[in-house]
């Protein structure tokens, strides 16, 4: 999948298109608030009964807010990119990053000449036109280096441009733009000149890039391109290739990258941005088998490598792109994608363009994949003046009122799939929580409960976007509290609460741990070490189940053994110091890990993906029995990693799915199963998969755990 303005279509009248991603825990004593008495006083008005619970834990940190963690795309083919009232708005909206220079163009431009043969270049869009904007809005830039029609000493000369000579301090470097989109899967719409496009070449020119660019200036971070695991060509081996673009590019290069990029569509055959927000469910999971897959090749260095999600959006054109749901999409994507481990979320795009005119909830959606207006017009219908902001703007601007770098993410849960909320601890004791109702057609009123926090009698701060605003509106006065808010239809909420006095991290004596590190993990086991902290008597360290921790370890060291740990299983902790008087810090950042497969077990199980599509693959697994006795009649159980995992059809054996568990059986008439692994038992299917694809991590074989084949 790919973004690109088409070469030769001036932005200003055309519209850009696109081609087709348990251990045995003690129970944490975390009581739940009671009630709070509506905010505002006697003038406070009556809220009604709940009919959602979210539940939010401060102990559960899902990592911090970066300095780059809100961003747009900027593109060169767009006369209003530098406009005064971009940079103004974007600053408002405390954007971090602005990327350069527009997606696919980046592989036909030439920074140095300001050119991009077969495309339209805007006047005045040039980059140190562009670098006023960046700095006008306090931001980042994230820059593309051409590597479709461009080498490492051009974008060396980039880098020496832009950090020697100009002294602007360009931190990001990502080299090309969708390149699996080159044509060597068999759909090319990026540029690339290269007589090779395999991801064996993309892997050795990053690795050219990388050497030629930190010559210049070691600072610089380079990032390269991988496809969103679920999404086309994720699982695909090209002929010749050693494996998917993915495994082949991060076996090569990880050593010399600081991040990776991808980027994410909800798409789906229907391209409506309720959709989207529905298909949003699969982000966390595929982000997850991105950084799954840089543990595996970077091993103890992956912490190292972040991920960037250099462009988002819920479709590729021709639906709901400037009206309301749109918004509700954007803050609930920026969100799920920083609680999810990326480090940078940009939003595709500035101005784009528009499309299809469509009627979305009483508003004209003008088709448009930009934040703000363009100012031009399909047919007879024309968009507002320029700079005017659609509803994604207001909807990332949103997400503003949650926190700001530094800030720490929290685990929020909803008990409804139409109300998101997610939540930021901040560095000063407040708490905020975002709410974002999804019901097009009725309100719903939240109850709030909390771990690890207990907000003070003071009334809190509101903010409101919903139908009527114009712009993010300050609701205090509503009769919200701190443990009751109503969602207005299509509609969001932000509440921000003050901590109890003597409450809190702040009146720990202890500071927030290292990371945890996993120092070493067997079937059972896993042993953790972190930096320690100044003021802590002992160090607890939680597991996350959703919003809920539990206790996992507690130590007066730095580091941990944890055990009885299930084989194959996955699990996230963070680390919080305890003062001498019990008083908890902030937590850590998270770790997850997985267990793994017993060295000494009673069988073995050897699970290979044959081939893949994209939302399908075909697989063969092979049994082996090392018991000293035969096995006769037997059945083989595994579990998916995800939902979106399913069998279609198979054959050699019966095959029965139930939810993500799956129960091979024996065919009728078949052999025993030869003891001390003499013989093997080898079935395949066909499977499908609406998202990530992970392969399963535990095998049974007549109920016992086998060993990787």
């Amino acid at each position: 999948m790919a973004l690109l303005h088409r070469p030769g279509r001036p932005a200003p009248t055309g519209r850009p298109r696109r081609l087709a991603r348990t251990a045995a825990a003690l129970a944490a004593t975390l009581a739940l608030l009671p009630p709070l008495v509506a905010a505002g006083g006697a003038s406070a008005q009556e809220v009604p009964a709940a009919d959602v619970d979210v539940h939010v834990n401060t102990q559960a940190a899902l990592g911090r807010l970066s300095d780059t963690a809100r961003g747009v795309n900027a593109a060169v083919w767009d006369s209003h990119m530098n406009d005064p009232e971009v940079a103004a708005l974007m600053k408002t909206a405390d954007v971090g990053a602005m990327r350069y220079p527009g997606g696919s163009y980046a592989d036909i431009y030439h920074w140095e000449t300001h050119t991009a043969p077969g495309g339209y270049v805007a006047p005045g869009t040039g980059f140190d036109a562009f670098m006023g904007t960046v700095r006008a809005t306090g931001a980042q830039p994230i820059l593309i280096a051409n590597y479709g029609s461009g080498t490492p000493e051009e974008a060396a000369g980039w880098v020496r441009y832009a950090n020697v000579t100009k002294n602007y301090g360009a931190k990001y470097w990502e080299i090309g733009n969708e390149i699996y989109g080159n044509g060597h899967y068999g759909s090319g719409w990026e540029h690339d000149d290269h007589a090779d496009k395999s991801p064996r070449e993309y892997a050795r020119q990053v690795r050219a890039y990388a050497a030629a660019m930190k010559a210049v200036d070691p600072t610089v971070k380079i990032g390269a391109v991988l496809t969103a695991p679920g999404n086309w060509p994720d699982g695909i081996t090209g002929e010749g290739d050693p494996g998917d673009w993915n495994h082949t590019v991060l076996s090569q290069v990880t050593d010399v990258i600081d991040f990776v990029t991808v980027h994410w569509y909800a798409g789906g055959s229907d391209t409506s941005a309720d959709t989207a927000m529905s298909r949003l469910t699969r982000l966390p999971g595929e982000l997850r088998e991105v950084r799954a897959q840089i543990d595996r090749y970077a091993g103890a260095d992956s912490p190292r490598i972040g991920i960037a999600l250099t462009e988002v959006n819920t479709n590729t054109g021709g639906a709901q792109l400037t009206a309301r749901p749109n918004g509700l999409f954007a803050a609930d994507a920026f969100m799920t994608a920083l609680e999810n481990g990326v480090f940078n979320v940009d939003w595709w795009n500035t101005h784009n363009g528009p499309g299809a005119i469509t009627t979305v909830d009483g508003e004209t959606d003008y088709g448009d994949m930009g934040m703000l207006a363009s100012g031009s017009c399909t047919g007879d219908v024309c968009q507002p003046a320029p700079n005017t902001p659609f509803h994604p703007y207001y909807g990332m601007k949103m997400t503003g009122e949650l926190g700001t770098a530094g800030d720490t993410m929290v685990a929020a849960a909803s008990s409804a799939q139409d109300l998101s909320a997610h939540a930021v601890h901040r560095r000063d004791g407040r708490l905020s929580v975002l709410l974002i109702n999804k019901n097009p057609d009725a309100a719903r009123t939240v109850d709030l409960a909390y771990a690890g926090f207990s907000p003070s009698a003071a009334a809190p701060e509101v903010s409101r976007y919903a139908r009527g605003d114009s712009d993010i509106t300050d609701v205090t006065d509503s009769g919200a509290s701190a443990s009751r808010v109503t969602v207005p239809p299509y509609g969001m909420i932000a509440v921000t609460l003050t901590p109890k006095s003597g409450t809190g991290p702040g009146a720990s004596a202890a500071g927030i741990p290292g990371t945890p590190r996993l120092e070493a993990v067997t079937d059972t086991t896993a042993r953790l070490s972190w930096a320690g902290t100044t003021g802590a008597a002992r160090y607890l360290v939680q597991e996350r189940d959703g919003a809920h921790t539990y206790l996992v370890g507690e130590t007066t060291g730095t580091s941990v053994t944890l055990r009885n740990l299930p084989p194959g299983s996955t699990h996230t902790v963070n680390v919080l110091a305890a003062d001498s008087a019990g008083r908890l810090a902030a937590p850590s950042d998270p770790l997850t890990f997985t267990t793994g497969t017993p060295a000494d077990a009673a069988c073995t199980v050897d699970y290979h993906r044959d081939t893949s599509w994209g939302n399908g693959f075909v697989a063969t697994v092979s049994v082996r029995n090392l018991l000293d006795t035969p096995i006769t009649g037997w059945t083989v159980d595994w579990d998916w990693p995800t939902d979106g995992q399913s069998v279609s059809s198979g054959w050699n054996a019966t095959f029965h799915q139930s939810g993500r568990h799956v129960r091979v059986t024996a065919p009728e008439n078949a052999g025993p199963l030869a003891p001390d692994g003499a013989s093997t038992a080898s079935f395949g299917f066909v499977g499908a998969n609406d998202g990530p694809n992970p392969d399963p991590t535990v095998f049974r074989l007549n109920g016992a755990v086998c060993a990787g084949g």
